[in-house]
């Protein structure tokens, strides 16, 4: 098995390709089997009495060491096996592998629990991320990989000619990586922390041990094979708890199929929670705290005092009268967590006031699933610019997502690695399918999953609720909490809250599936995290020791240098991505939806110009990403709260055509376009080696200067 992670296969001929592929499918079909058979024996020893916790510590133990096996057994220091793993990876692996490198944390945790939260409006993610995938295959990879560099940035260097470019190409690239790392970290650690019981700020540096030994030992040689490992453990993981919740409620063992029936039963459970007593009564409960929140913000400095003074009051008054030492602890810890200050006071009561007027919604504050918009192109004004401000956001969603997946430098650096332009191509189809699997999948979760909170969880007596839902709690209260709003003892949808982080990694306790199964679905989530954040770290190092030290600073360097100064990136990065992480700076999604966001805006438009478009110049390019990345990451910064806390930012919220700044790429794309177009019309075109270049990479027909160059 070490020489099949090894150089085996290491020249290029069709008879040494077919026989690797033939060893890869050994491998992977006892690597398959292998890991079925596990789950079978800790579900037996579950049954014996093996306890959650060893469960849990198993489940985490195994796979890393897994993927740390695989890491040490593909470490290599060789240029072409760590930047693009010897250009030989078939293309049905490549597929698996891009599957599991686009399947983050956010695929899988996420998407699911976005379409319960969100609804309809949710299915922007999946058409935008699975539409991505054509631009990919039409108008990048098999140009890309013609070209033949290892990297982006590489790219972008050698077509436009000059190290501004290149510059500005690895500035984008650690941008919009770094940024969708801390969304896998995040990720990681409330993974691990399910799993292990430990602190979330500990659960991020034990995944992140994971993370480093698959990548920094063998680069993309280590990554690509530990994530078709994760692709097999993934989709196994999603699909079991989705298929059981299926047969529960339908006895039909397809959720794909039966999707649309048990929307119809939401939808009709929908209208009944809407009307019914019970959920008015919580609403207005909400409704008046929203109203006593707003009155204290009138006057934060007198609120806050007379808070101050009625808690302090009533810890004397329990002394006085020797109460329980519980009912004193309460109440001293009451008076302890009022603001400090003015300040202070005046943001937790907004936020707390938001909330409140959330809640005093119908549903929880969550629109009808199958409703298409927010709001109503009949009703009144404000109704209708909610609905066209929802479709308009919907729309705008997807064309970031697409054209962001064309862009992202962690999923195009994995067209280099395969051994032909013609595999390059089959590799996206593959891509696409194994991809497809999971997407297709997730909105018939999100609505069985509402289902079984709907009719099963709602009108339980909040003493009997199950225990999963105090161990979700424990993890972090701001994914799942329950308070008895109106004090009677029963659960009304409005009283529970749930993030959608939790949804998929809930699922198997919700439907009363056996805990050995919540355990494989944490090692999913587990893969999908740590295979993307591999590639995202690789991409970071990469752009710094390939493109940025040996490409501009000293082009003598040795091969093995420039492998261990990437490696020594690799953990530095990794570091002050968890650092971050820690600070659970947004949720999952928006982290995410950024790097796409500063990926469509810096790097489409000088791609598919700098492959379609012989006359795009060097200076027109480097503008073009500028202004891009520039005009999206503004936007972002004066938009997005945690962004504005960060920087400062105290100016009213102004949002341009309603935009919200999750699309904030739809801003930077076409503004890249025609920055690049503009300026390259009125500057000298590149010279004729470049143009020549770019003619054969799009005709490979031509023969001549261009052919010796690529090759």
């Amino acid at each position: 098995m070490a020489g099949m992670f090894g150089n085996a296969g290491g020249t290029n001929t069709a008879a040494s390709n077919a026989a690797f592929k033939q060893q890869l499918n050994k491998v992977y079909t006892w690597y398959t089997g292998g890991f079925v058979a596990f789950v079978i024996v800790l579900a037996i020893l579950e049954q014996v009495g093996l306890s959650r916790e060893w469960i849990g510590f198993i489940f985490l133990l195994a796979t890393i060491g897994l993927y740390a096996g695989i890491g040490i057994m593909s470490r290599t220091t060789d240029a072409a096996e760590y930047y693009v793993a010897g250009r030989r990876v078939p293309a049905v692996y490549n597929g698996m592998a891009t599957g599991a490198d686009w399947m983050s944390a956010a695929s899988f945790i996420g998407m699911a629990g976005t379409l319960y939260l969100t609804g309809y409006s949710g299915l922007a993610f999946i058409m935008g991320w699975t539409g991505g995938y054509c631009l990919v295959a039409l108008f990048l990879a098999p140009y890309l990989r013609k070209f033949g560099q290892f990297t982006i940035p590489d790219f972008l260097g050698e077509r436009y000619g000059g190290n501004v470019p290149r510059f500005i190409g690895i500035f984008a690239a650690i941008l919009c990586s770094f940024t969708y790392v801390v969304a896998q970290i995040y990720g990681v650690g409330i993974i691990t922390t399910r799993l292990t019981g430990v602190a979330f700020e500990i659960g991020i540096f034990l995944g992140l041990a994971g993370i480093l030994v698959c990548s920094f030992l063998g680069g993309m040689r280590a990554v690509t094979w530990t994530q078709v490992a994760q692709y097999i453990i993934l989709i196994i993981a999603y699909m079991i708890p989705v298929v059981w919740l299926s047969v529960k409620q339908t006895s039909v063992p397809v959720p794909q199929a039966i999707y649309g029936f048990q929307l119809q039963k939401v939808t009709a459970k929908e209208a009944e929670l809407i009307k019914d007593p019970k959920e008015l009564e919580v609403r207005k409960v909400y409704a008046e705290r929203a109203a006593a929140l707003g009155e204290k913000l009138k006057d934060p400095k007198a609120a806050l005092a007379a808070d101050k003074e009625a808690a302090a009051k009533k810890v004397a008054d329990l002394k006085a009268a020797n109460a329980m030492a519980s009912e004193l602890a309460a109440a001293e810890k009451a008076l302890a967590a009022l603001p400090a200050d003015e300040a202070a006071a005046k943001t937790a009561w907004t936020r707390a006031k938001a909330a409140a007027e959330a809640k005093d919604k119908p549903l929880g504050g969550m629109p009808r699933h199958a409703a298409q918009y927010a709001g109503d192109p009949n009703g009144d004004a404000k109704a209708q610019q909610a609905y066209d401000y929802s479709r308009r956001n919907f729309l705008a969603l997807i064309f970031c997502l697409m054209v962001g997946t064309a862009a992202l430098p962690h999923i195009l650096m994995r067209y280099y690695t395969t051994p032909s332009v013609k595999q390059a191509r089959e590799s996206v189809t593959w891509s696409l399918f194994f991809i497809f699997l999971l997407y297709f999948t997730a909105p018939a979760l999100a609505v069985l999953v509402k289902y079984e909170v709907f009719n099963v969880l709602v009108g339980t007596p909040i003493d009997k609720l199950p225990a999963w839902i105090a161990s979700w709690s424990r993890v972090d209260p701001g994914l799942l909490s329950v308070v008895d709003i109106n004090k009677d003892n029963i659960l009304q949808l409005g009283e529970l809250s749930i993030g959608g982080d939790i949804i998929v990694l809930a699922t198997p306790e919700i439907g009363g599936l056996p805990y050995v199964v919540s355990g494989m679905v944490a090692a999913g989530g587990l893969a999908a995290a740590l295979s993307t954040a591999d590639g995202l770290l690789l991409t970071i190092a990469n752009a710094l020791s390939h493109d940025l030290y040996y490409k501009m600073i000293d082009p003598n360097a040795s091969t093995a240098r420039r492998v261990t100064l990437s490696k020594i990136l690799l953990l530095v990065v990794a570091l002050a991505a968890a650092s971050v992480a820690a600070q659970k700076p947004a949720d999952i999604l928006f982290l995410v939806s950024a790097a796409f966001s500063f990926a469509a805006a810096s790097f489409f438009p000088a791609l598919v110009l700098g492959i379609f478009w012989k006359r795009a110049t060097g200076i027109a390019a480097s503008l073009g990403m500028a202004a891009g990345l520039g005009i999206t990451f503004y936007y972002m910064v004066t938009t997005q709260p945690w962004l504005r806390g960060v920087f400062g930012v105290t100016s009213p919220v102004e949002l341009w055509f309603g935009i919200q700044p999750i699309s904030a790429g739809v801003f930077g794309v076409p503004l890249g376009f025609a920055v690049i177009i503009l300026v390259s019309l009125v500057t000298p075109a590149p010279n004729a080696k470049i143009q020549e270049l770019v003619e054969h990479v799009r005709y490979p027909s031509l023969k001549g200067t261009a052919k010796s160059m690529i090759h």
